[in-house]
Order: structure tokens, then C-alpha cells, then sequence
């Protein structure tokens, strides 16, 4: 059974390392802007809406996107990564089926990584959440995703709050992830923002689905498909 398809991208962040007038998600990747690239990619999944949430810089991405059909809401606050997908709440009203989150500066994750998150969304169990994972040649400060040994997620931690014996995990967090819409609302308004950065935490969904009774799952993909951008250099680097 194919079940309906949102895509919620976040593309409020400043972007300041990227030292351009451009904003960020709008810089070319083999001639076109990589936000692009990422709208192509739902696109060709059969996504029937996507909601591009905006801050910093709006007026450049709204340009971009208003002529492709795509809908932006604005994240005036950087609040953390649940408020800016709870910003697409009122845009998503009515809409039942699955939705990916993903990044604007993650431009590179193909259709079939996006697929094989929304299978596992259905698969063994009907979990809640599925989390994408990978595993970088150097973990540096990415968050942990930290996985039980009944394979199921226990949660994400961020690097800062981590413990030395989660730092040593080598399985991180892309970011991205798949949630069913009646539950993706629902675990957003619990969210709290108890950690060192006083944010708001699209991770702490996995926690919050356990309370519930629910469970995670995560997938893994290679490295460089959820190579993110946030300066030139690493944007030369996807370039290759």
C-alpha cells in the first residue's frame, strides 16, 4: 500500500560560514542550487507537498521555490530543529501519510534513501520514527544515535550531552528523518528544551515515542550521501 507522501526541509539556519550573500541552500551544486536538487529528488519519490521552513534569508529562498509550486513557512526564532518542523503544522493541516525531514544544506540523499526510510516507516512493528544513520571516518561532533540490543533505537544524544561511553559510539545522525504524520504533531508539542543549548530537539521524538510505548528505528546510508554544506570548502567537496 503507498501511502501519501509530505516533505518538510529546514532552511532557517543563518549560514554565515558560508561568508556570501547567497543564502546557503541556494548554492549551486553542478550549476544548480542544492535546495533544488533536494526538491527534485521528493519529487521524484511522489511527495505531494513540500514545505520549505525559512528564517534568515527568506526572501531569496521563497524566490526560488514560489515558482516550482513548493509552499515556505517562516521560523522567525532559531528555537532548534522540532520548533522549525513544528512551524509546518498549520501548512500540513489535513494531511495524512508520511513525512520526511530533511535539510536544505543535505542535498545530496537520492530518492532511494528516502524510500527505503519511508519502508522502514511500515516495516516490522509499525514503529513511530526512522532515523537515518551513518557512520563518518571521523564521528567528531556529530550526535550519537544509540541503538539497544534488541536492534531498536533507544535515542539520539547530542554531542554535548553525551557521555564518554556514547561519544564512543560510531553511528551518528544525519538529521533526516521519517515520521507518520499523526504521530509527528502529536510528539512535537511534548518536545522540552531541558539541555545545554536551551533548543528545542527534533531527536528527542525517539525518547518521546518510547514513552508512549512506541519504538524507533534507524537505517544507515554512506557518508557522503548526507554530506552537509556549511562553507565553501565542503561545498567544493560535493562537487566531486
Amino acid at each position: 500500500m503507498m501511502h501519501a507522501i509530505a516533505a518538510i526541509i529546514l532552511a532557517a539556519g543563518k549560514g554565515t560560514r558560508m561568508k556570501s550573500d547567497t543564502h546557503k541552500v541556494l548554492h549551486p551544486i553542478a550549476g544548480r542550487p542544492m535546495l533544488l536538487h533536494l526538491i527534485d529528488s521528493v519529487r521524484q519519490l511522489g511527495a505531494a507537498r513540500e514545505v520549505v521552513v525559512v528564517g534568515a534569508g527568506r526572501e531569496q529562498v521563497e524566490a526560488a521555490v514560489h515558482p516550482l509550486g513548493t509552499e515556505t513557512v517562516e521560523q522567525a526564532e532559531q528555537l532548534g530543529t522540532g520548533h522549525a518542523v513544528r512551524m509546518a503544522e498549520q501548512a500540513l493541516a489535513g494531511f495524512e501519510g508520511d513525512v520526511l525531514i530533511l535539510y536544505g544544506d543535505v542535498p545530496l540523499v537520492s530518492p532511494q534513501t528516502m524510500r527505503r526510510m519511508l519502508d522502514a516507516l511500515h516495516g516490522k512493528g509499525d514503529p513511530s520514527v526512522v532515523v537515518l544513520g551513518f557512520r563518518p571516518a571521523d564521528p567528531g561532533a556529530y550526535g550519537r544515535v544509540i541503538v539497544g540490543a534488541d536492534g531498536r533505537l533507544e535515542k539520539i544524544v547530542e554531542y554535548k550531552d553525551a557521555t564518554p561511553e556514547e561519544r564512543a559510539v560510531d553511528l551518528c545522525n544525519s538529521g533526516l528523518m521519517a515520521v507518520k504524520s499523526a504521530d509527528l504533531f502529536r510528539l512535537l508539542g511534548k518536545l522540552r528544551n531541558e539541555n545545554a543549548a536551551g533548543e528545542y530537539y527534533l531527536t528527542d521524538l525517539v525518547e518521546l515515542a518510547a514513552e508512549e510505548g512506541r519504538f524507533s528505528v534507524g537505517i544507515e546510508t554512506d557518508a557522503i550521501e548526507v554530506a552537509g554544506v556549511n562553507s565553501r570548502g565542503e561545498l567544493a567537496g560535493l562537487e566531486h
